[in-house]
């Protein structure tokens, strides 16, 4: 019997951030090496793997519909060995041109760290790492909603550390411990839209963390546990369009009602590592919601 070829999502550009460029810049990474070859969240079974040549068609889709959307998509090469590489918002946290390296929880993970820091350095970042001790899974646990940082912790992000980063950043940050294993990070359950206004997921976050959503993001909407598990609240925004993965009709409605312009597309191949469309992107100029974005 004949294996079928192994499908690769694209060659990549040797083309870097650039700070002149004024359309929104994503960093993604080609699921060449994609798939479940360990299991560190609930979401991973080794005996349940994604189908490869689906999941680069997935993959593709998303970064058509990004690039539709008008964002400019950057390519980080994918390493053999590096599964979860492809996604790309555990790499670091961005502010202007700084980046807090992440720094992996999971052995599995730690040798992304070292390419990671490569492809921000060569697109001219100036590199921040927190001590050896401190765990911190980039953005997909850090996300700025107008001048405020929200950074989940517990499951993969520790919350020694977090001051440092406020302190660099001369921002406020907020800890939200998170609850539930299946919303590990916070971008599994927390959205921002734009300042003052984002989604969630609340059974995701004990009792403080919801109190203090309510209190300093005026307008939050609750995202249902059946569209909370499709991955509702990693969307990536893109100006007024954010994209989803599918099933998620009810964020979709009340999306429109705000007068963004909502969009869907299949990755269900990713969730079955835990991931949707934002932790398959990094944005690299400053998320829609971060004030510090038009300050720049």
């Amino acid at each position: 019997m004949t294996a079928e070829p192994r499908q690769f999502a694209s060659n990549v550009s040797a083309e870097l951030f650039d700070p002149h460029d004024t359309r929104p810049q994503i960093l993604m990474c080609p699921p060449d090496y994609y798939g479940v070859e360990y299991e560190i969240n609930p979401w991973m079974k080794r005996d349940q793997p994604p189908d490869h040549a689906l999941a680069v068609r997935q993959w593709n889709d998303l970064r058509q519909v990004l690039s539709d959307a008008g964002a400019k998509i950057l390519l980080q090469k994918p390493v053999r060995g590096l599964p979860d590489l492809v996604f790309t918002a555990n790499a670091a946290m961005i502010h202007r041109r700084e980046a807090m390296l992440a720094r992996f929880r999971f052995p599995e993970r730690q040798g992304e760290e070292q390419h990671d820091a490569q492809w921000l350095l060569a697109s001219g970042f100036h590199v921040h790492r927190l001590p050896s001790d401190v765990y911190f899974e980039g953005a997909g646990d850090a996300l700025f909603c107008g001048d405020t940082l929200f950074a989940g912790y517990r499951i993969r992000s520790d919350v020694r550390g977090l001051q440092q980063i406020g302190e660099l950043f001369r921002c406020r940050v907020i800890a939200l411990e998170l609850v539930d294993p299946y919303y590990y990070h916070l971008d599994t359950c927390f959205c921002p839209l734009a300042a003052g206004m984002a989604v969630y997921h609340p059974e995701a976050f004990d009792q403080y963390g919801r109190d203090v959503l309510k209190e300093l993001v005026p307008e939050l909407i609750p995202i249902a546990e059946v569209e909370a598990r499709r991955f509702a609240c990693n969307a990536v925004v893109v100006g007024r369009t954010v994209v989803t993965n599918t099933g998620c009709p009810s964020l979709h409605r009340e999306l429109a009602e705000r007068g963004f312009t909502p969009r869907e597309t299949s990755l269900d191949e990713f969730t079955k590592a835990g991931g949707s469309a934002k932790c398959l992107t990094l944005r690299l100029d400053g998320e829609e919601a971060a004030n510090w974005r038009s300050n720049a």
